[in-house]
C-alpha cells in the first residue's frame, strides 16, 4: 500500500487544488491532505481551523483521501503516516524548481520519502490561493475558482471578518 501527503497552506483551498488531490487520489492507495499550520506565513486570511473545514468539506467525496492539520516538520508527519511520498503541484517552471529544491531537503531528512511534482491542468494554471484571496476581497463569483461545498462558507466568514466582501 503507497501512501502519499499532499501539503500546503490551502488559504484557501482552490479547484486547482483538488485537481490535483483528485489526480494524485487515482496514484496512491491513500492520501493525506496536509493543511500546515506555518507560523511564517504573513497574515493568513483564514484560521487553521477554517482552512481545516474547507478542505474537509472539499475532499469528502474521495474515499482514499483524508484532511488532517500539521505545525511541525513535513518530513515527521509524513513518517507518522507511513507515507513514502509527497506530492506537490507545479503551475510554472518557478513552481517547478522551488518544489525541486523543497524535495531535496526533504530526502535529506528523510532519504526514502520521494517526491512527485505534478504539473497543473491547463484550465487552472493561474490558479492560486493569493489570487483567491484577491477575488474574495473584491466580492468576485467565487464557483469558478473554489470548490462549490466551500462557497457559502467562505462568504459568511468574510462578511463576519468584513474583508471588503
Amino acid at each position: 500500500m503507497i501512501t502519499a501527503v499532499y501539503p500546503g497552506s490551502f488559504d484557501p483551498i482552490t479547484l486547482g487544488h483538488i485537481d490535483i488531490i483528485a489526480r494524485a487520489a487515482k496514484c496512491f492507495d491513500r492520501l493525506y491532505v496536509c493543511v500546515m499550520i506555518n507560523a511564517d506565513k504573513r497574515n493568513p486570511m483564514f484560521t487553521p481551523e477554517e482552512r481545516m473545514e474547507f478542505v474537509k468539506k472539499a475532499v469528502a467525496r474521495y474515499e482514499n483521501v483524508q484532511a488532517e492539520a500539521w505545525s511541525g516538520l513535513l518530513t515527521d508527519y509524513a513518517q507518522q503516516k507511513g507515507a513514502t511520498v509527497l506530492v506537490k503541484g507545479a503551475r510554472n517552471v518557478c513552481d517547478f524548481d522551488s518544489e525541486y529544491q523543497m524535495s531535496l531537503i526533504n530526502k535529506g531528512i528523510k532519504a526514502d520519502l520521494e517526491t512527485v511534482i505534478l504539473p497543473a491542468s491547463a484550465e487552472y494554471i493561474h490558479f492560486s490561493s493569493s489570487m483567491a484571496r484577491e477575488m474574495i476581497r473584491y466580492r468576485q463569483p467565487l464557483h469558478q475558482y473554489l470548490p462549490a461545498e466551500i462557497v457559502p462558507e467562505v462568504d459568511r466568514i468574510a462578511e463576519a471578518k468584513r474583508i471588503r466582501r
